[in-house]
């Protein structure tokens, strides 16, 4: 029988079960996808370790886990004309991705995958694609910006900082060391984050070449930085902190980008013109070994599950 990652009980990652579930059928206006690789968030993580955050989410037990995913189309429901069974597609499903089939809707989160991009970075692509598009988009850069970006080498980050790269921006990422040389590939100035990052930035940037925006996936203390080195809060954009935490910055996210967006991205991995890396890969009976390597950090881009 087809395979479900459900969620039990709140707590930690071992209350996810791989379970057999009935096959689910497509009704009017829904597209069955047969999945092959779905990437993990740290949002899933955020669900289920924690019963109130899993309720902001809409998250309500039993359920599904995975929001990305990417696969071929298995059937069709009635009243779908975008696609076709057969037809490679990426996207993203709410706590459902996790699975051998997902349902979603034709007009939902859905669009065709390029032929060149893998599956395993197609189905890693739809959270942190959109919101780095959106984060990048809602603080205008330019050549005459030099750009902080956390986090740089995490899922948003690594998309976040080439896209301000490619906006013509100078771009300083703040990563573990054993990134650094990889950033340096992809014409990001790599800086070591923690205690005295301020000072860092200074000397770093000592030839008057100051930090004038800052995209934030990390939390508050880059914000504290950013606000230390004189960038205004207009001028800052966070998905790690909200209310009084965000001290006034942008918190433009995902929901601000769809599939227009998702599209455009996908299209410049799939011709390398951007890079997504994937750090690594657990087949969906390993899933909770797989939330595991995400809890422990230090991600080079995306873990992957799959199904094959």
């Amino acid at each position: 029988m087809p395979r479900f990652v459900q969620l039990e009980e709140f707590g930690s990652r071992d209350f996810l079960h791989v379970v057999d579930r009935e096959r689910p059928w497509p009704g009017p206006g829904q597209v069955l996808v047969r999945v092959m690789a779905a990437g993990l968030n740290p949002m899933d993580c955020k669900a289920y370790r924690d019963e109130k955050a899993a309720a902001r989410m809409g998250v309500t037990l039993p359920s599904g886990m995975g929001q990305d995913f990417a696969g071929f189309v298995e059937e069709i429901g009635d009243g779908v004309t975008r696609f076709a069974v057969g037809d490679a597609v990426m996207g993203t499903a709410p706590f459902a991705s996790l699975a051998d089939f997902v349902v979603v809707p034709e007009d939902g989160q859905i669009i065709v995958k390029p032929e060149a991009l893998t599956f395993e970075a197609a189905g890693s692509l739809g959270v942190v694609g959109r919101t780095a598009m959106a984060t990048v988009a809602s603080l205008g850069l330019s050549e005459h910006d030099c750009v902080l970006v956390s986090a740089a080498a995490g899922g948003v980050g690594v998309l976040a900082a080439q896209l301000a790269v490619r906006a013509g921006a100078s771009v300083v990422g703040t990563a573990g060391e054993e990134n650094h040389e990889f950033l340096e590939t992809l014409g990001i100035t790599p800086i070591a984050y923690g205690d005295g990052l301020a000072d860092r930035l200074r000397e770093l940037l000592d030839d008057g070449n100051p930090i004038t925006a800052v995209l934030d996936n990390h939390g508050p203390d880059t914000i504290d930085v950013a606000l230390e080195l004189g960038v205004p809060p207009e001028r800052i954009n966070t998905i790690a902190a909200f209310g009084p935490e965000a001290r006034g910055a942008n918190t433009v996210g995902g929901a601000a980008a769809g599939n227009d967006e998702l599209a455009e991205l996908a299209g410049l991995l799939a011709e390398n013109e951007l890079v997504l890396p994937i750090d690594s890969i657990f087949p969906i009976e390993r899933t909770v070994e797989a939330y595991g390597r995400l809890e422990a950090g230090h991600v080079r881009g995306k873990i992957v599950v799959v199904t094959y």
